[in-house]
């Protein structure tokens, strides 16, 4: 916020000094022609009006003379006046010919040098108001009020540049800060979620390297399934992780082949038992996928929607074959997302603390993995929630024709 206040504030000044750099030289300018409309007055020997200058844009001036005017006499004028009142810059100048109301003799001139040159002036403003007068524009008026200021446009920028500086580096710091605490999370999550497996696993090779295990074939076949799910287990959320870290790099590679979804999607569904439904609907046809990721994803799905249900969870696994897409949709009633949130949960580490179930186990990148995958085989994924209502993940996979 005070960044914000320094910067607003040197623009503040910055534009108070240019307008009032503008004022001064309009007054200077009026101040000028003022004095050359006088001399003029006087070597014509003609009545002069009160105030015979009028400004007609910010960088173009009338100036009324009531006689003719001589155009080397009003070139020393001008040259003069201006150089007395620090008017140091070009400009042009035009006399207005009333019998054939055009501005005639356009000159370049300036101040700071003797160089000059004809210039257009038949796109030049012109006035019934006077029938003899002369126009005087300053094409660089804006450089010169600009280069009057250098120095408080100098500072000013290298105020900007230094206030930038330190907006970066503190944004660059509060970001660091956080990667920190994202990554200290994902470890002690990482390592929570380990700790379970290996302690089972170490359990069952308790129990089978013990003498009378052997006599116990049943008991014995159990804890050796057990050991392999376990490792199963294991070898999924390793995976998944390194899967993330190539997706970010763009390196991950995809085994693709033609499957049936039903059946894949029935694989990862049985060791739930009755807990998720499966509602098919429409012909099935083979879809070309990475089987390993599409399964991964999948179950991604159904454990995130177990995990944020109710004791009695209510999750519904439906696919829908349309005529050019098959939608996926997995649907629970569980807590639901918050509006705000159903971007971010996408974002790799972040996790939503809901009350109660703050404690659900995971690594917080079970749903960025599920976009990766999703986006690594161009389809398309989509997510409807209502807060205590539940919600719904589609994925919707293009058919070939």
């Amino acid at each position: 916020m005070l960044i914000l206040v320094v910067v607003i504030t040197q623009i503040f000044w910055v534009k108070q000094a240019l307008e009032l750099r503008r004022r001064q030289f309009n007054q200077n300018a009026h101040v000028a022609l003022q004095d050359v409309a006088d001399r003029l007055a006087r070597v014509n020997q003609v009545m002069q009006t009160t105030n015979p200058v009028e400004q007609l844009s910010a960088e173009y001036f009338l100036v009324n003379t009531n006689s003719t005017t001589q155009p080397e006499l009003l070139e020393l004028y001008l040259k003069e006046s201006f150089q007395k009142h620090k008017l140091i810059t070009d400009f042009e100048v035009g006399i207005y010919d009333c019998t054939t109301n055009r501005i005639r003799y356009g000159m370049s001139m300036s101040t700071k040098n003797n160089e000059k040159s004809p210039t257009q002036t038949s796109n030049w403003i012109k006035t019934n108001k006077y029938p003899y007068y002369f126009g005087v524009r300053f094409p660089e008026q804006s450089t010169f009020i600009a280069g009057s200021i250098n120095s408080a446009i100098g500072s000013s920028a290298l105020v900007l540049v230094a206030v930038c500086f330190f907006a970066y580096a503190l944004f660059v710091i509060l970001r660091q800060k956080q990667l920190s605490e994202v990554q200290k999370d994902f470890v002690n999550n990482m390592t929570h979620e380990l700790q379970t497996p290996i302690s089972t696993i170490r359990i069952a090779a308790d129990v089978l390297n013990t003498e009378q295990i052997i006599t116990q074939p049943e008991r014995h076949k159990r804890y050796v399934q057990m050991v392999q799910q376990e490792i199963k287990r294991m070898q999924g959320q390793v995976e998944m992780v390194l899967s993330m870290a190539k997706a970010e790099q763009n390196a991950l590679h995809l085994s693709k082949e033609y499957m049936s979804l039903s059946e894949v999607v029935q694989q990862v569904l049985a060791p739930y038992g009755g807990k998720v439904g499966l509602v098919t609907e429409g012909e099935e046809r083979h879809v070309e996928a990475d089987p390993f990721h599409f399964r991964c994803m999948v179950n991604n799905l159904v454990d995130n929607a177990l995990k944020y249900s109710s004791d009695a969870p209510q999750v519904v696994v439906s696919m829908l074959y349309q005529r050019r897409r098959c939608v996926i949709a997995v649907a629970d009633r569980g807590i639901g997302i918050a509006p705000e949130f159903q971007k971010k949960i996408f974002n790799k580490f972040f996790r939503i603390t809901y009350g109660d179930v703050h404690n659900v186990k995971g690594f917080g990148i079970g749903l960025s993995y599920v976009k990766q995958i999703v986006r690594a085989h161009r389809w398309k994924l989509t997510l409807e929630s209502e807060l205590g209502k539940g919600s719904i993940f589609k994925i919707s996979i293009p058919l070939d024709k």
